[in-house]
């Protein structure tokens, strides 16, 4: 879906009707926070299947992960809206981008804290679920090579 809107947003943005403007923003916005969260997700269930291996039972996983995963860039999108609507918007309308025809985030606070600073935290996460990853299967080929010493004496 953000390929999608992202591939028809110039096209959308001809029509110079503010309200698809808006939207059109608004869901390349939930699309790319979405997308996002379910890396996020990816990298925890990455160390649930290689760190915590056994004894990992968590009742309805796949329900809580679609709610995660579509709900917390949802919470973004209607806490920027309910701030203000217009915060989204066409880009060749405001003077610091005149030749955009592109319907996206206008305020650059709000594009920072809601995109770059999303996208640090879930990169945050994802390199310290890879470390703590990592270093499990070191641990455990140090054991396994430690092991097949043993034996071989």
């Amino acid at each position: 879906m953000l390929n999608i809107v992202f591939l028809t947003n110039s096209w959308l943005t001809s029509f110079n009707q503010p309200g698809l403007c808006i939207t059109v923003a608004m869901l390349l916005h939930y699309f790319l926070l979405a997308a996002f969260t379910w890396m996020c997700l990816e990298s925890v269930h990455f160390y649930l299947a290689l760190v915590k291996v056994f004894n990992v039972y968590v009742p309805k996983y796949i329900l809580k992960c679609c709610i995660a995963g579509w709900g917390i860039p949802a919470i973004v999108i209607t806490l920027v809206l309910i701030i203000n609507k217009d915060f989204y918007g066409n880009g060749s309308l405001s003077k610091s981008h005149p030749y955009s025809n592109f319907c996206w985030i206008q305020d650059n606070t709000v594009f920072y804290i809601s995109v770059v600073a999303y996208f640090f935290l879930i990169f945050l996460m994802n390199t310290a679920m890879f470390i703590i990853v990592l270093l499990q299967i070191h641990s455990v080929k140090t054991r396994t090579q430690k092991t097949s010493r043993f034996w071989k004496r």
